[in-house]
Order: structure tokens, then sequence, then C-alpha cells
């Protein structure tokens, strides 16, 4: 059984097109040098109003230590350019992450088929 975590965090784009993308760039510079997280993808609506965020992380741990990278450099700024307006997060999250999450009303998916290469 896999003990990864992944989720879509679906958005409102709340900044110009300029700070948006100034400030998704740093995101993915900073997620780059995390060894747990093993996707990390943003995507957009063709006007830019809304955006959609999918992380695949290697276990609830990496999860939790992302989220913690996260929250100290940027969880501030983040809730100014973005709106959350859903999250859905799949596959084997522990305790610790159902309560980092739980702030952001997360759906929790189960696993019911399928594979991973």
């Amino acid at each position: 059984m896999s003990s990864e975590v992944s989720f879509v965090l679906e958005l409102g784009v709340q900044a110009s097109h300029k700070e948006f993308r100034a400030f998704m760039d740093e995101l993915i510079e900073a997620t780059r040098k995390e060894a747990g997280t093993l996707s990390y993808e943003w995507s957009t609506s063709a006007d830019e109003k809304r955006c959609h965020i999918y992380e695949r992380h290697m276990d609830s741990a990496a999860l939790v230590s992302h989220l913690g990278m996260f929250g100290e450099g940027f969880a501030e700024r983040f809730l100014q350019v973005f709106k959350p307006v859903q999250l859905v997060v799949c596959g084997f999250p522990d305790s610790a992450v159902k309560e980092a999450l739980a702030p952001f009303g997360a759906v929790y998916m189960q696993s019911v088929g399928g594979f991973t290469r």
C-alpha cells in the first residue's frame, strides 16, 4: 500500500496577473527544495481567475513538513493573492495532516482502485 498523499486545491485569484505569477514562481522555487514533494503543479483557467494547485507528497510527514514551510513563509501573502474554494485530498493522510488541513474544509476521498507507476 502506498503512503502518498495528494491534493488539488482550487483557488480564486484575487491579484493582478503580474503579482499572481511572481508569487507562484516564488512558491514553486521554495517547494522545489523539498525532497518529499513529488509533484507540485499549477494550472489556471484561460482568464486566470481560477487556479488549481496539484500536490503529491511522499507521505504524511512530507506534507506536514511542506505545510510548515508554507505557513512560516507564505500563508499570510497567499490569502491576499488567493481565495481558497475547495481542497480535495486523496491517498493516505494521517491525523496530523487532517488537523493541519482542517481550516480549509478539506474533502477526503478514499482510494477504491487503480495504480501508480
